[in-house]
């Protein structure tokens, strides 16, 4: 969301596209990364309890297994800037295709828990490859009147990736008759969830060989002439294309790359404002979300629900998570980004603290009672949604637009470090928790939904409607 928010703020007023439908078809296919992003990230829900019992492990290792992705995920979003920089973002986008494949197939046919892990990481890095490049690509090529609408299919790609995700795994358990380590294809139905993602990777990698190079790209290594052709094709043949060459040449003279030492204060260590960035990412997962897109099966079968429909509250909640997005998406520039994130706080606080309530019901039979079961499914898909609508997509909107331009990208990258490690958090300690105390663990979570309300409310500023180069 990112290159979302910065386009918001950019200008409109140059031509608008010969051919918009090409335009679409370019951005929606350097989304299809983010469509693998959201389907990696949650295609493991399907198979956890699977993976305890194949391998026969504990909780504590589990979670292990199951975070360690995203330790891949870190590195690849700190190097994916360097490497699009010297190879093009094409190029990028190949390599994390690539690897999305070569995880697929390993993570399909692992020989023991070790390299399951290993591919797992693999996975993880083309994830964190294509939380940057994608958005960054889309920002690159789409026109300047268009940037804003077409930066948003890369958050769109990611919560439909995860709803696909949460069907593709449903539908096989059913075709495995309800069994995740069910006979299919020869192998157990889990690999097959796990390997299903080599049909998009591969289409990902398809499509990249089918759209162009980014013109700043093209600009930054002296293909003055490719970059021209670029901009005709995406921004109309009655544009002066040497005024946007040069336009593009003079803002890569005049950026200003921040570094580390930028961000650094006199008394806390980082200037106020990015420990401000810092918070908002870190708010964003301890809430414990990626609970809800990694181990919602899991949960769901803890308390007594069969396999079957634990799969298909896995796959109604992505569908909830999705039109929460898309309202934020319609209400971030109506009504603000700071009223949504305190709306979205106090609505996760208290559907987190009815879950909590829910799950501290004695089971019976292995099950929760009739009443406390159905109030834990409706408080987790309102607790989706409520953190759909706001910071879902508030935080990066907050993010791309907050920091002053002088230090933009170093926080950017700091506030995101901060998001990946917050998140490695919650999904490491998850399955120990849960078996410490399912229903203490989401008073936990409840506790810091509340905590972000004051913390909006003392150190967030409104961005709604501020030019980038206001942010001070």
């Amino acid at each position: 969301m990112t290159s979302t928010a910065q386009a918001q703020a950019s200008g409109g007023g140059h031509t608008a596209p010969d051919h918009l439908g090409h335009v679409i078809f370019i951005t929606a296919a350097a989304a299809m990364g983010g469509f693998l992003f959201g389907y990696d990230s949650s295609v493991i829900n399907g198979a956890v309890e699977a993976i305890r019992d194949r391998y026969a492990i504990g909780s504590g290792t589990l979670a292990q297994v199951i975070a360690i992705a995203l330790i891949g995920c870190a590195i690849g979003a700190a190097t994916a800037g360097r490497i699009a920089d010297r190879i093009g973002r094409i190029r990028c986008m190949q390599i994390a295709a690539t690897l999305f494949t070569i995880s697929a197939v390993g993570s399909a046919l692992p020989f023991a828990l070790w390299d399951l892990a290993f591919w797992r990481v693999i996975g993880g890095f083309a994830i964190g490859m294509a939380s940057v490049i994608g958005p960054a690509y889309i920002a690159e090529v789409a026109p300047p009147a268009y940037r804003g609408r077409l930066g948003s299919f890369q958050q769109a790609a990611i919560v439909i990736g995860i709803a696909i995700s949460q069907l593709v795994n449903w539908g096989i358990l059913n075709a495995a008759n309800g069994d995740q380590r069910g006979k299919l294809l020869g192998i157990e139905a889990w690999q097959v969830m796990l390997g299903v993602m080599v049909i998009p990777a591969i289409l990902y990698g398809l499509l990249s060989f089918a759209i162009p190079e980014s013109p700043r790209f093209l600009i930054s290594v002296g293909r003055d002439a490719d970059a021209k052709k670029v901009l005709a094709e995406v921004e109309g043949k009655d544009v002066d294309l040497n005024a946007r060459v040069a336009e593009i040449e003079h803002a890569m003279r005049s950026e200003h790359k921040s570094s580390f030492k930028d961000l650094l204060g006199s008394k806390m260590g980082f200037l106020p404002i990015v420990w401000v960035g810092i918070g908002l990412s870190v708010f964003q997962q301890l809430v414990g979300i990626n609970v809800a897109f990694y181990y919602s099966s899991t949960l769901w079968q803890s308390v007594g629900i069969d396999p079957s429909s634990s799969f298909f509250y896995s796959f109604t909640t992505s569908i909830i998570n999705i039109i929460g997005t898309v309202i934020a998406m319609v209400l971030v520039d109506r009504v603000g980004r700071k009223p949504l994130a305190l709306v979205g706080s106090i609505g996760m606080a208290i559907a987190l603290a009815v879950e909590a309530w829910a799950f501290s019901a004695h089971l019976v039979d292995g099950k929760l009672p009739n009443t406390e079961g159905v109030t834990a499914l409706i408080a987790a898909h309102v607790f989706v949604l409520f953190f759909a609508l706001s910071w879902g997509v508030v935080v990066w909107v907050f993010l791309g637009e907050m920091f002053p331009n002088r230090i933009r990208a170093a926080a950017l990258g700091v506030a995101a470090a901060a998001q990946w490690i917050a998140n490695w958090a919650i999904t490491a300690s998850f399955p120990s928790l849960s078996d410490w105390n399912l229903s203490g663990t989401y008073v936990i979570y409840a506790i810091f939904a509340a905590l972000s309300i004051p913390f909006v409310l003392r150190y967030v500023k409104e961005t709604k409607g501020k030019a980038l180069e206001e942010m001070g």
